[in-house]
């Protein structure tokens, strides 16, 4: 094991999701969450609990891809919000949650970790979940450069 690395920690062992673009100090992976099928994670590489664990350089490389990821969410998804948080609550290790909402999602305007207000609308997400490879592989695209 690596020395940036900790066996205790789930994020150092495990990619945290299905693999979407991996760089040289982070990765970027699709989360399987039930309802939410644009639901992101761009992790650190190297453990770290917080933000301000890292150098200002690194804060800036990281919330720079969080942007990007973002920024290829609205621009393929078109999504009513797109949602940021880095709680870690659960699991200590750096990551930031990108989350394409819509109006019609079973838990809007609430949080994705709320209870829900309505019932799922499974043909929307269906129809949503028919654009993820090709949104995978914008976002892949959109951070070559950060490889």
């Amino acid at each position: 094991m690596a020395a940036h690395q900790t066996a205790a920690c789930v994020l150092c062992q495990e990619a945290g999701g299905l693999p979407v673009w991996q760089g040289a100090q982070l990765r970027v992976i699709r989360a399987e969450e039930a309802g939410f099928p644009a639901f992101y994670r761009v992790i650190w590489s190297a453990h770290a609990a917080e933000l301000s664990d890292l150098s200002e350089q690194d804060r800036n490389t990281c919330m720079a891809v969080v942007a990007e990821v973002e920024r290829v969410l609205r621009a393929r998804l078109a999504p009513t919000k797109v949602n940021l948080a880095a709680l870690g609550n659960m699991v200590a290790h750096l990551h930031w949650h990108v989350i394409a909402r819509y109006d019609w999602d079973s838990h809007f305007p609430a949080s994705v970790w709320a209870s829900p207000l309505r019932e799922r609308d499974l043909p929307r997400e269906a129809q949503l979940q028919a654009e993820i490879a090709a949104c995978d592989a914008a976002i892949a695209q959109a951070l070559a450069a950060w490889a």
